[in-house]
């Protein structure tokens, strides 16, 4: 038996350190409201970026992009008004809602994969 959750932190791990690679400051891991959760919560220069991580074994799982559909987008988007107000970060605070996918050994990462919905 899998165990999905140890499966998903360990890829949130690798991308995490993508995302330092990259130069972004990592500000929180797995940010939980009861709207939803946030994987990873990433500064890159004056962006705030809430980060969605998936990942698929192959493509005979479906896409991994796929996920992130209009709900999960919607239940990401009201948790990040929740951080943005409980971090006292105004209105007008540049923000940005990425995906990093996983498929097989391949990495997708897409900057601004969906605007918000709230």
């Amino acid at each position: 038996m899998i165990n999905k959750r140890g499966v998903g932190s360990d890829y949130e791990t690798l991308a995490m350190e993508y995302l330092e690679g990259e130069k972004y400051q990592i500000l929180e891991r797995n940010f939980h409201s009861r709207w939803g959760e946030i994987d990873i919560i990433a500064r890159d220069g004056d962006y705030l970026v809430f980060v969605e991580v998936k990942y698929r074994k192959n493509s005979s799982c479906g896409n991994p992009l796929e996920a992130v559909d209009a709900r999960k987008q919607k239940r990401i988007c009201r948790t990040a008004v929740y951080y943005l107000s409980k971090n006292g970060y105004g209105d007008s605070k540049p923000c940005r809602f990425d995906v990093i996918a996983f498929e097989g050994e391949e990495v997708l990462h897409i900057k601004n994969a969906f605007e918000f919905a709230g």
